[in-house]
């Protein structure tokens, strides 16, 4: 559970020796982390519950409490350990050192005995919690439960009639030919279809209707459900039965049989037969191995079908065919005819309403079909528009309690639950935001972090362990709206999300931990002043709120993630206010109306990741460099970042250019040796002094992934990146310069020519996919082009762009075999000047291109009939590529000095694909 994973470590580090506590309050942490653990292994027990046999109220009931109990314990220590953290920083010196030393102590002492308290009514709360937990708890009764089963929800759409599978002919009949046409001999082989696609897309009615219509053509046939937690024996009973249609073995008098001897069985009686079985609702693979072991493969002609929600395990069986979802037109099809019972159109008044709540259910039929049955039950009850657009509003809500919605959330919530604890924790944080809302990945991957979500992994650090969570997310769960109203249902069941959204404010039944304001009515607002906010850990300000409580220190004192991205009445006092939010990990100040960072910003020392683009800020103040937690810091526009900014040691992004004008600064770069993602401006003034200070910086910065430099890099008369570097000996105290860049993924580089030295160091990066190269001026000198061949060939490379006034490049066989997109910009005046009429560039030997984009810039200055022989010629070149790429030819006419001949060419496309 996410609140036990983040406190547990706390409790080992205050601990330590360096809090220095007396004997009894350690004895006290020492009781409090021995319960806390045990509560851990319990909850684990009861998150591992089948689907069925979730939870029950009690057992809720007591989960929601440890949660809650886990956060105040929290919430108490990290007051504790801000106030007496051995490692703050004390002046030792003059005699306001003295006083200050003096005032620390007394408020340790202090804060000794509040956090002694604290324990004292925590130790009375866990035993309290327990007892309750125990005292209502009854064991051994297995409690009938009062609805049906998951399986049998999910059946029930078979009993639907087949007129209401809409778009399901064409399914079947894809189906159907795959699993039975072909030539004589092929029809002999076993064939295995495996549909699948989440939750409520149909699979298990389409299987079904294949299987209706192929039967009659073989010997036995069966259709068994696995679902989540399967018992084998009771499959292989049930598939035995359905296969021996006269019922030469009577599998119900065979107890003794266990699983091994059912498949030794089946497979037995079906070696000599023509079988068709469906295995409806595979979760894991090893289900599925120990059921194919079962089916013969015989040269009979027989056939399996299977469904999963699961694309590996779909990979695994083989003979992949995905569902979709429907498309507009059957989803209104079937829309109505749910609520009208044929396939008329909405009334008038309602089509408005009946769009957007198809958008709504994205082309999923399980969520039509439920909205559709809510409607249906009152659809002539008069004012139908008004209650459609109600159910339209509480979509995405979490709050309709209608019986069709709670039982769709049922089927939708089989895949929830076989999430681990830990990824559908992640899941609900995206009740913080609305539906269709953007959220960057990294933001979402961060805020993870820093609620304690993520756990630890050797040899990983906390973002790449969250990486892995968010693949592992994308792969399984596809958050359309359905399940985003499943999981804000689920989150106002848990009181894990407080959402302030129209006239819609989900239940607080329970302590304010996440808040989430979604709107500016002031009903709402009237409501938010009722709430007790002492305990909210993440506020979530979406743009549409348009007032900010003040003084947020007060009312927020254990935040730790505030985002008020575009909050454009954030001004400079409500910063110097959120300055002391002491536990802040995440700040997004993003398009708010600040115009400076004040002094007091470095209050926030547990700062990880701040975002403040679009904003008046021109400069940092001194004190910035005092957020040494600082890890993620977005400006997007030119920062000149204030002397000492090396002391910023754990940083590890800087999302916009960073101004260095003097040697200096590239001492202080270099001292940031987490850097992954760096761009940097010279902002023109690179000279001489810059040379041996740029090289000694990027020798340290070994992990380095994404690199962007600017300002006409140049060493005196060479390039800065020349085939001479390595033997100069200016070089000489910088040895290892080159290999510290040898984990760059992505290069943006300007500079002054283009030299075959900057090819041969480039294409031997081992791990250098985008590349974009932009030239400021022709080597005038040279007769022949820079050939890009096999000695240096860029093995990784899979985007290119090179903007040039002369096209100086050509590509040799076996050069970039992993290229996919090229941008090449380039005036064709100029190019001729230097090279010609040869406008042979080699694009026919870049064997895995899929994209050929071509500018020409600055076209005023050439005839069209030279234009038009250079375009043929390139679309020639093209077209002998044996990969058939896509190709795109602009034109422009002006010349506007970006990069050394792009003038008017547009390169937005391109920015995206090193992002």
């Amino acid at each position: 559970m996410e609140a036990l994973d983040i406190l547990l470590p706390k409790l080992s580090e205050l601990l330590t020796e360096e809090y220095n506590l007396h004997k009894k309050l350690r004895g006290e942490i020492m009781f409090l982390k021995a319960e806390l653990e045990s509560m851990e292994a319990a909850l684990i027990k009861v998150s591992e519950k089948p689907i069925d046999q979730q939870p029950d109220p009690q057992d809720k009931i007591w989960v929601r409490d440890v949660r809650d109990l886990s956060y105040d314990i929290e919430d108490s220590i990290d007051k504790f350990m801000i106030h007496v953290d051995p490692r703050a920083p004390n002046k030792l010196h003059s005699f306001r050192g003295f006083i200050d030393r003096s005032l620390k102590l007394l408020n340790r002492a202090k804060f000794r005995h509040k956090i002694g308290t604290d324990i004292e009514e925590i130790k009375g709360r866990i035993k309290e919690v327990t007892e309750r937990r125990y005292r209502y708890k009854v064991d051994g009764v297995a409690a009938k439960p009062v609805y049906p089963t998951i399986d049998i929800l999910r059946l029930s759409a078979l009993n639907k009639r087949a007129e209401e599978f809409v778009d399901i002919d064409e399914k079947r009949d894809e189906v159907v030919r795959r699993l039975m046409e072909g030539d004589e001999m092929s029809k002999k082989q076993l064939r295995i279809v495996s549909i699948v696609g989440f939750g409520g897309l149909g699979k298990t009615a389409l299987a079904y209707v294949v299987y209706e219509k192929l039967k009659i053509q073989f010997d036995c046939v069966a259709f068994v459900s696995v679902s989540l937690n399967p018992n084998m024996i009771k499959i292989f009973k049930d598939m035995f039965d359905q296969l021996d249609k006269e019922k030469n073995t009577d599998i119900s008098k065979q107890a003794t049989w266990d699983e091994t001897l059912l498949i030794i069985k089946l497979r037995e009686f079906l070696r000599d037969k023509r079988y068709l079985v469906v295995i409806d609702d595979i979760w894991d693979t090893p289900a599925w191995e120990t059921i194919k072991y079962s089916l013969s493969d015989n040269e009979n002609g027989s056939r399996i079908i299977t469904t999963t929600r699961i694309f590996d395990v779909a990979e695994e069986v083989g003979g992949i065919y995905q569902m979709a979802p429907l498309s507009v037109e059957h989803s209104r099809k079937l829309f109505c005819l749910r609520i009208f019972g044929a396939e008329e159109r909405c009334p008038n008044q309602l089509a408005e309403v009946s769009e957007k709540i198809l958008r709504k259910c994205a082309g999923v039929p399980l969520a039509i079909i439920t909205i559709a049955s809510v409607l249906a039950s009152k659809s002539k009850v008069g004012n139908e528009h008004t209650y459609w657009s109600k159910v339209y509003q509480s979509m995405g809500s979490g709050l309709e309690d209608n019986l069709h919605v709670k039982n769709m959330r049922r089927i939708l919530s089989v895949s929830y639950y076989d999430l681990p604890p830990n990824l559908r924790t992640c899941l609900l944080y995206l009740c913080l935001y609305p539906e269709d809302y953007y959220i960057p990945r990294e933001d979402l991957i961060r805020l993870w972090v820093y609620e304690g979500f993520v756990h630890r992994e050797q040899g990983k650090n906390m973002y790449q362990v969250g990486e892995d969570y968010f693949n592992e997310l994308v792969r399984k769960f596809r958050v359309h709206d359905m399940v985003h109203d499943l999981i804000t249902s689920l989150s106002n069941e848990e009181c894990f999300v407080t959402t302030v959204c129209g006239q819609h404010v989900s239940p607080i039944r329970c302590k304010v931990r996440r808040l989430s304001l979604q709107t500016s009515y002031e009903d709402s607002l009237k409501q938010l002043e009722t709430m007790s906010l002492s305990h909210v850990r993440s506020l979530i300000v979406l743009k549409r709120f348009k007032l900010v409580p003040a003084p947020l220190s007060k009312i927020f004192p254990v935040l730790r993630v505030l985002n008020l991205a575009y909050c454009e009445q954030v001004k400079n006092q409500h910063v110097k206010d959120i300055c002391h939010l002491f536990h802040l990990r995440f700040l997004d100040l993003w398009g708010t109306s600040i115009t400076e960072l004040p002094r007091e910003i470095k209050n926030l020392r547990f700062l990880q990741t701040l975002k403040m683009g679009e904003t008046g800020i021109e400069e940092l103040p001194s004190t910035f460099v005092q957020l040494e937690q600082l890890e993620y810091f977005v400006f997007r526009s030119k920062m000149r970042l204030p002397n000492g900014f090396g002391n910023l040691k754990c940083l590890q992004e800087l999302g916009g250019d960073i101004i260095i004008d003097s040697p200096t600064m590239l001492d202080d770069l270099g001292r940031l040796t987490e850097l992954r993602r760096l761009s940097i401006d010279f902002n023109d003034r690179w000279n001489k002094s810059y040379e041996e200070a740029f090289l000694r910086c990027l020798a340290k910065l070994t992990s380095l992934c994404q690199l962007a430099i600017t300002g006409n890099l140049s060493l005196g008369s060479k390039e800065l990146l020349s085939s001479d570097m390595h033997n100069s000996d200016i070089y000489s105290p910088v040895p290892n310069w080159k290999s510290s860049i040898s984990s760059l993924s992505t290069l943006n580089a300007q500079l002054k020519t283009l030299g075959e030295g900057v090819l041969e160091l480039l294409g031997s990066l081992p791990s250098l996919r985008y590349l974009s190269i932009e030239v400021d001026e022709p080597t005038l000198d040279r007769d022949e082009r820079l050939t890009i061949g096999t000695i240096y060939p860029f093995m990784c490379l899979t985007w290119f762009r090179l903007s040039s006034a002369t096209m100086e490049v050509a590509f040799a066989k076996g050069a970039m075999p992993k290229l996919h997109a090229l941008r090449l910009i380039f005036e064709v005046q100029k190019t001729k000047e230097l090279f010609g009429g040869d406008m042979d560039f080699g694009l026919e030997n870049l064997s895995s291109l899929q994209l050929a984009s071509i500018c020409l810039s600055n076209c005023s200055c050439a005839t069209p009939e030279e234009i038009e022989v250079v375009e043929d010629a390139l679309r020639k070149a093209v077209t002998m590529n044996p990969n058939n790429p896509s190709f795109e030819l602009q034109r422009s006419d002006d010349d506007d000095n970006r990069g050394g001949g792009s003038g008017g060419c547009d390169d937005d496309n391109d920015d995206d694909a090193l992002e």
